[in-house]
Parts: structure tokens; C-alpha cells; sequence
């Protein structure tokens, strides 16, 4: 997918790729399904019934449950990589529903595991609220340009978000390319379900085959069943190593939470839960290193201002300072930020969103002080971006949002979501954004 010819908006340092990110409905995946007679927990399935579909198929002679294999594989293996030893993956997860049984054959056993599994269509209705960081691999970048990796919010059947990744490059000139995305997808495995010291967490791992953008992660705890939303992704320098972190929302259709997510290589992950009185909320975004040995965080707790907070372990985040509140009419309603800081050689510039008449929502921007960033050097009196004429149409009107921008030479690259349908790319110059902000 390529770039077509932007259009400067009127502030003249803004450059809209028209390089449209749209929700796919072909794109799919297969996630367990537990037959239940009311609503529980991720993990919970009716036994009853889960005991009556095993029953049935056990009822099937050899040559018809073989049959009933092979017509199942041949609808669906072309959809999915490896679909017999999901199926048997999947068999395995259901060892209390086979107890009470006989032994089984090993085709009998591959469709008891399909038959306890769905597709679901993750990007169907939505595919949206970007962040982007630098690309583990740079090989293959263009002259002078770079590569990224962005993740994005889906959302398919019954509004349920998961997280998901493509992968492109960026030239010298800010021209942005993004690679087609795989015609496969997958859900990772459960690797590891613990309580620490710092909370509960999970490990996920996916298969190293394939490209980046098959990889989906899902809901896997009952405090994110109804969503992973709008994670912000940011390289964090650690010292000697760099790690990738994403702070997230977690829905589980009466309350949200943030939450932690880390990877060093995009294939693993662990998501953890944040504590403290700052994490209630949602919206909360991690600076890309230590300020004064602290951990620092960007939030919104009470709704509608934003709030400077630290931390000494990463997992716990209390109290904080409000630094930024509605000002200017179009943000009167509330204000968030849009990702993870900046650093530049002035301070940390912050993209904002902010929320006005007939709940439009637009990007702004702010720049901190680089050692004490509760001090609001300047600020932008009018949006960097808001919701143009053929921008305003979708499942949530008159909207542009964005999760995480990044540097690239004097320019920042900044993926943005409209109108929470789908996603696009701006450029813009550093010098010019920064001469627009008012001290």
C-alpha cells in the first residue's frame, strides 16, 4: 500500500498521507467457545452441555466422525495456519469434558476440538486509535527512512476490542508505507497465569511463523472480556536494553481499568495489572525513560484534567498534580492525552485530544519542561488536527484520535483514528508545530 499525494492543512506544516487504514471482515481467527446458560467468567463452561456435544460425537461410527473431519478441514484450513493441531489444542483445554468418557480416537478427539471452537471476524466492524514505535528489525529500511511497527484497536462482533500490529516504513521525506497485512491471523497461547508481587498477571506467546499482523491478542482475564482498548505503545530506554511497554484499558462491560502490557520482542507478552488511585481510570500514557529515577506517567483520574504522576515500581501509581486542564473552547469538555511523550531537544512534546461542542473531538498539543514536567512551557490555542468534511463520517462521528506518535529526523509521524472506524497517517514539522504553540 502506498502513499498518495497529501494535503497540507491550512496550518501549512500538516501533511494527511490518505493512506487509509479500513477494518477487514475477511480477517479471522478462531477463539474458544464455551457453551454456557449465563454469563460467567472467561473461563467458565457449561459441563452439562460441553458432556452432550462430547457425547454425540463419540455416538459417531469411525468412518462418519473421520468424515465429519475432513469436510471440516476442508472449509476452514485454508483460513488458518496449523488447524489440526489447534483443534487438538483446543482438545486438550477440555480434558474435564472428556473424564466422564470413553477412550477416544484421535479424529474423534481432533472434532470434539472443533467443534468447541468459533471464528470470529476481529476487525469486522472497527480498526482504529494507533500508536506507533521504531521496528525491532531495521533491515530493509529506505535511504535515510526507517521502520515501525503500529498497533491498532479491532473491533468485531458484540463491540469486543483486541490488539492488533502492522508493520511499515517511513522514507527520508515522511512519505509512510505500510505493508500489507497477512491474510492469516492468531491468537497467542496462554503461557503462564500468576499472582506476584506486583498483581496478577498472564504471559502470552505466539508462534514465530508468520508475519507481525497475524498476531491478535484477545481478551484472557474477566476484567478485559469486553475489550483491550487503546493501547499506547512507546520504546522505553531502560539502560542497557530497551523494552516496549503499553498501558490499556481493560473493559470488562461495567468497569474499566488500566493495565500494563511488555514485550521485548513482539512475541511475547505479559500484561499486568496497575494499582493505586491513578490507575481507576483510563488514558494513562508512560514517558520513555526515567525522570529523576521515577518512573512518569500521563493521566486522566478525575475525567476531564490531566495529571503528572510518578512511581518507583512501575505497577503502582498514586496521587499525581494536575498540570493541564480544559482551556480553550474546543477542549472544554474534557481533555487526554494522545500517547506517550516526545523528547525533544525543547522538552516533551504531549499530543492531546480534546473534546468540544457536539462532542467533536481533536488533536492538540502542549510542550513540558524536560526536567520538571508538571511546568507547561506552551501550549496550542486551536487543534493540530480536527475532523475534516470527509473525516467526520463513521461509528462515532466528527472524531480524530490517536494512541502514540514518534520522531523521525524533524518530523514527527503521527497515525491518527477517525471517526473510531479507521485509521490514517499526518506528518508534521517539528519546527513549525513548536512556532505554534503559545508560551
Amino acid at each position: 500500500m502506498s502513499v498518495v499525494e497529501g494535503v497540507l492543512s491550512p496550518a501549512k506544516f500538516l501533511n494527511r498521507q490518505a493512506l487509509y487504514l479500513r477494518p477487514d471482515p475477511a480477517r479471522v481467527v478462531v477463539r474458544p467457545f464455551k457453551p454456557a446458560t449465563e454469563p460467567r467468567d472467561l473461563n467458565a463452561t457449561d459441563k452439562t452441555r460441553a458432556n452432550h456435544i462430547v457425547d454425540r460425537v463419540l455416538a459417531l461410527d469411525p468412518e462418519t466422525a473421520a468424515s465429519q473431519l475432513a469436510d471440516v478441514l476442508e472449509n476452514f484450513q485454508g483460513r488458518h495456519r496449523n488447524l489440526l493441531a489447534v483443534f487438538e489444542a483446543r482438545a486438550d483445554e477440555m480434558e474435564d469434558a472428556f473424564a466422564a468418557h470413553a477412550t477416544f480416537t484421535r479424529e474423534q478427539r481432533r472434532l470434539v476440538g472443533a467443534y468447541f471452537l468459533l471464528e470470529y471476524s476481529f476487525e469486522a466492524a472497527a480498526l482504529f486509535n494507533p500508536s506507533i514505535v521504531p521496528h525491532l528489525d531495521q533491515s530493509g529500511a529506505p535511504p535515510g527512512g526507517r521502520r515501525f511497527i503500529l498497533s491498532l484497536r479491532a473491533v468485531g462482533e458484540g463491540h469486543v476490542s483486541s490488539l492488533t500490529f502492522r508493520s511499515g516504513s517511513i522514507a527520508a521525506d515522511g512519505n509512510v508505507i505500510v505493508d500489507s497485512s497477512a491474510r492469516l491471523a492468531s491468537i497467542p497461547k496462554l503461557k503462564n497465569r500468576a499472582s506476584g508481587s506486583h498483581g496478577d498477571h498472564v504471559e502470552l506467546v505466539f508462534s514465530p511463523d508468520g508475519d507481525i499482523s497475524e498476531r491478535v491478542i484477545f481478551p484472557v482475564t474477566a476484567a478485559q472480556s469486553n475489550g483491550i482498548e487503546d493501547a499506547r505503545f512507546v520504546k522505553f530506554d531502560a539502560g542497557d536494553e530497551h523494552i516496549f511497554y503499553a498501558t490499556y484499558t481493560a473493559y470488562n462491560g461495567r468497569a474499566i481499568r488500566s493495565e500494563l502490557i511488555e514485550t521485548r520482542d513482539f512475541l511475547s507478552f505479559r500484561m499486568s495489572l496497575l494499582a493505586g488511585t491513578a490507575a481507576k481510570n483510563k488514558g494513562m500514557a508512560l514517558f520513555p525513560r526515567r525522570i529523576g529515577g521515577h518512573y512518569a506517567m500521563i493521566a486522566r483520574q478525575d475525567n476531564e484534567n490531566l495529571y503528572l504522576i510518578y512511581s518507583d515500581d512501575l505497577y503502582t501509581w498514586n496521587g499525581g498534580v494536575a498540570i493541564l486542564k480544559p482551556k480553550f473552547p474546543w477542549e472544554f469538555v474534557q481533555i487526554g492525552n494522545c500517547g506517550s511523550p516526545i523528547e525533544l531537544d525543547e522538552g516533551w512534546l504531549m499530543f492531546t485530544h480534546g473534546v468540544g461542542p457536539v462532542r467533536k473531538y481533536s488533536i492538540g498539543a502542549v510542550l513540558l519542561d524536560k526536567t520538571d514536567p508538571s511546568k507547561v512551557l506552551a501550549r496550542a490555542r486551536e487543534p493540530v488536527v480536527r475532523p475534516e468534511a470527509f473525516e467526520r463520517e463513521g461509528y462515532v462521528p466528527n472524531v480524530v484520535y490517536t494512541c502514540g506518535a514518534m520522531r523521525h529526523n524533524d518530523q514527527i509521524i503521527l497515525p491518527y483514528a477517525v471517526s473510531d472506524t479507521f485509521s490514517n497517517f499526518a506528518t508534521l514539522k517539528i519546527a513549525a508545530l513548536l512556532n505554534m504553540l503559545d508560551g
